[in-house]
């Protein structure tokens, strides 16, 4: 029990509380016996978009877990997450992706622009997320890569219930006209509108294939990746302006032991990296009030996801021009 989770790096996350107050706001309950094929249906399906339309509240609620975090502030997903979605004759693998950013200002934003680009090198279908306060011009290379895309692409148009329907259909059409997608959906994935439509046609479209994971697989990623993700999450709601941006979480230590009454304790230690000297005092705050609300909140969230008492303690360094440093990058597990 107390073998340090390092030796634990390829066990993948199985969140223990499935359908608790962790899954996605709202999420839709999909009955998967509605689903039954006489083969094996597999592939990965990949959702693209820019920061901040909804891509990862339509990931989750797909899936049925929080498999990504979510705030209103854009940027918010970094890395490749991949959400499964099993049955006894398909399997689905979600791809979450960071947000493609037109002129990226930083290496860290170069390397999350290039892993969208390979999804489209390895998707079965393309589910390309806008929003319906959202303006592209017709020379935006995200357009362009979608044109000429290998595998189907289906329109996301979300956020419809902040227009009204006769302007949402209006968009839909306009969307039609500049790129020829394969099927259109107008959603609202914060609400579940409408989500539930698209499993069947995403089981359509996929060809009979092999189960890539185990079928109780929930997601590629390991437990203490979602550690990091939670108190990151907490940072971009309880900082502004730049100081969330340039602040990067490394899980150093996580073991399970137990409590003196035999309950499941992690104990977890985290160190949070700031880019400049200047953002350290911040997020510590006056008398350190700042950074100890910051590992309440985020306790609260790791206990909820992994089912157990969390005893956790954060520490902040400093990692000059982190967002820039290949080295840095690399020990954060961004892609080459």
């Amino acid at each position: 029990m107390d073998a340090d989770r390092r030796e634990m790096n390829d066990r993948k996350a199985r969140p223990k509380n499935a359908g608790g107050n962790h899954s996605a706001p709202g999420h839709v309950v999909l009955c998967q016996r509605k689903f039954k094929y006489f083969m094996h249906k597999s592939g990965f399906v990949n959702i693209i978009g820019r920061p901040n339309v909804g891509k990862s509240t339509l990931m989750n609620q797909l899936v049925g877990e929080r498999m990504s975090i979510i705030t209103n502030k854009p940027q918010t997903t970094r890395h490749r997450i991949f959400g499964i979605l099993s049955g006894d004759d398909f399997q689905i693998v979600f791809s979450d992706t960071p947000g493609f950013i037109r002129q990226p200002s930083y290496r860290m934003q170069e390397m999350m622009n290039r892993s969208v680009n390979t999804t489209f090198e390895d998707a079965d279908l393309m589910l390309f997320v806008t929003e319906t306060q959202e303006e592209y011009d017709t020379e935006d290379p995200l357009l362009e890569r979608l044109k000429t895309a290998g595998a189907p692409v289906f329109l996301i148009l979300n956020k419809i219930d902040l227009v009204s329907a006769e302007r949402a259909e209006q968009m839909a059409e306009q969307w039609r006209a500049l790129i020829p997608f394969s099927k259109v959906f107008l959603i609202s994935a914060l609400k579940g509108t409408g989500v539930s439509e698209l499993l069947p046609a995403i089981l359509d479209v996929l060809p009979e294939g092999p189960e890539y994971y185990p079928k109780d697989q929930l997601t590629d990623r390991a437990e203490r990746f979602f550690v990091s993700e939670i108190i990151r999450e907490k940072i971009l709601e309880l900082y502004h302006q730049e100081v969330p941006y340039s602040c990067e979480v490394s899980i150093e230590e996580f073991k399970e032991t137990e409590t003196k009454e035999g309950l499941p304790l992690a104990r977890i230690r985290a160190e949070i990296y700031v880019a400049r000297k200047t953002h350290k005092p911040i997020l510590i705050g006056k008398d350190g009030e700042a950074i100890k609300k910051l590992g309440s909140e985020a306790r609260k969230s790791i206990e909820i996801f992994l089912d157990s008492k969390v005893f956790l303690e954060l520490h902040v360094k400093v990692r000059d021009n982190w967002r820039d440093d290949e080295n840095a990058l690399k020990r954060f597990g961004y892609s080459q």
